[in-house]
């Protein structure tokens, strides 16, 4: 058997498999964020100790006795500080906090951040944050000995190892993402070094050895391995079966992510695009974001004080779309804007405007915004052939399709299930216990593929460019 954890920011997740892959119990604990400050969010990893200690006991009621493997998942970008004697410093300052936002500015303006990231140095990455403690709490920075990410602090407490694996390395701004390896010059430039960081892995690579007084107490086998793990959304491909050039998953939870593998790394930092390394050695990712996907819609729900699902169920078959536009932007906009100050807006209101058109305007822009995502990830040659559709906004059959017609991809539904980061984890467990490789990152099986409507593909084409125009328009406005 198998084990997965993924640590995510409102909850642990841990899922036992078999050799099979199937999935044989599932356990939860939830996880709170701490908001001392306006713009900022930490958790205490104690927390993160006590979910996975409960975690763990709930799925030991199934005897842990035949696991061989156990794969990590988690939040990305998360600055877990510990001092030489591994205790830690200071609550983890999250993916989410934007206090650094000054130092990450700075960070940016030197060339050779995007440049040897591959990537734009955003507030919420972990180098800026670091930077920040230099500046506000210089009695703290002068006692790091180890930068942890939050799902290798639940490695050290496993294995006593501090290891970190190269999808998530490559979220810190200190990772030179071609090399697959911690940036010298990246470091120096924040005042850092390289025996601060982990050492690193690959994803599906033997990181440790579960401690002996763990095992005893769960009641798993000696000589547990700890494989190196994923980042969420690399984990999340392992889970999907994205692992090679061509497949992509589209996820439409609360915010919304296009995510496609690759074969090589190719990096365009100016679109906003995440250019990181896949959970596997030899193979990148990219990934464009948004900020509000069903969060735009449920915004909208709430609004009218109606069910999101009566909106959308209601809608029939998919229309061209018309006049009115919404563009999704929330609380800002990642990729391509990169945009933290742009706000959303209904532009075209007429009084042909009714409750349909509005709500077909929401799911449109949302789509428009997704195909945003698709253009700037096919502009640095990343293809995609075959796309997935997880997340609670898959299943809109309308959705679905209007997102099918405006990429030009049939989009395919998994079968009722869990494939996320918890899953992909066990996977990469997996392989490092038995050696296995991608070949067992197979997709889910498909219950339904929603294809392009090809008689509205002209009409889905312009109303992009009209959504285009509109968010130009309104950039300073809002």
């Amino acid at each position: 058997m198998f084990l997965g954890l993924d640590l995510g920011t409102s909850g642990l997740k841990g899922i036992l498999m078999d050799d099979a892959q199937h999935v044989l119990a599932e356990a939860t604990h939830p996880l709170s964020v701490s908001r001392p400050q306006e713009g900022w969010s930490e958790q205490s990893p104690a927390d993160w100790l006590r979910a996975t200690e409960a975690v763990l006991g709930a799925l030991a009621a199934h005897d842990l006795s035949k696991v061989r493997g156990i794969g990590l998942s988690g939040q990305m970008h998360g600055a877990t500080l510990l001092d030489a004697s591994g205790d830690v410093l200071r609550p983890c300052i999250l993916w989410n906090d934007t206090r650094a936002h000054r130092e990450a500015a700075e960070l940016d303006g030197d060339p050779q951040f995007r440049q040897i990231t591959g990537n734009i140095v955003f507030p919420g990455f972990t180098a800026p944050k670091l930077v920040w403690i230099a500046r506000h709490e210089p009695e703290t920075f002068a006692k790091v000995s180890k930068v942890l990410l939050p799902k290798d602090y639940l490695r050290f407490w496993l294995t006593g190892e501090h290891v970190a694996e190269m999808s998530d390395a490559a979220g810190t701004s200190w990772f030179d993402t071609g090399a697959r390896d911690w940036s010298d010059a990246l470091l120096s430039a924040t005042d850092m070094r390289r025996e601060q960081m982990p050492r690193l892995v690959e994803g599906s690579e033997v990181s440790g050895v579960v401690r002996s007084e763990l095992a005893a107490r769960f009641g798993l086998g000696r000589d547990v391995v700890v494989a190196g793990g994923g980042g969420d959304n690399a984990a999340s491909g392992i889970g999907v079966g994205v692992v090679k050039a061509g497949q992509a998953f589209v996820s439409l939870g609360t915010s919304g992510v296009l995510f496609a593998a690759n074969d090589g790394y190719q990096p365009d930092p100016a679109s906003a695009v995440h250019s990181f390394c896949h959970a596997l050695p030899d193979t990148w990712h990219q990934m464009g974001v948004i900020l509000a996907a069903t969060d735009a819609l449920n915004w909208y729900g709430r609004l009218l004080n109606t069910d999101v699902a009566d909106l959308t169920d209601a809608l029939g078959d998919l229309a061209a779309p018309g006049k009115t536009r919404f563009l999704p932007y929330l609380g800002g906009e990642r990729t391509p804007l990169n945009d933290a100050a742009i706000r959303g807006a209904f532009i075209g209101l007429e009084h042909a405007t009714d409750r349909a058109a509005a709500t077909r305007a929401v799911l449109e822009g949302v789509t428009f915004a997704i195909r945003d995502c698709r253009d700037a990830l096919a502009a640095t040659g990343t293809r995609i052939e075959s796309l997935l559709a997880v997340g609670g906004g898959s299943r809109s059959r309308y959705w679905c399709q209007a997102i099918a017609t405006a990429l030009g991809t049939p989009v395919s539904l998994p079968v009722a299930g869990d494939f996320g980061g918890a899953f992909g984890a066990a996977r990469l467990g997996m392989m490092a216990a038995t050696g296995a490789g991608a070949e067992i990152a197979t997709p889910p099986t498909i219950s339904a593929v929603i294809e392009p409507v090809a008689a509205l593909s002209d009409a889905f084409d312009a109303g992009h460019a009209r959504y285009r125009a509109a968010a130009l328009a309104i950039k300073g406005l809002t």
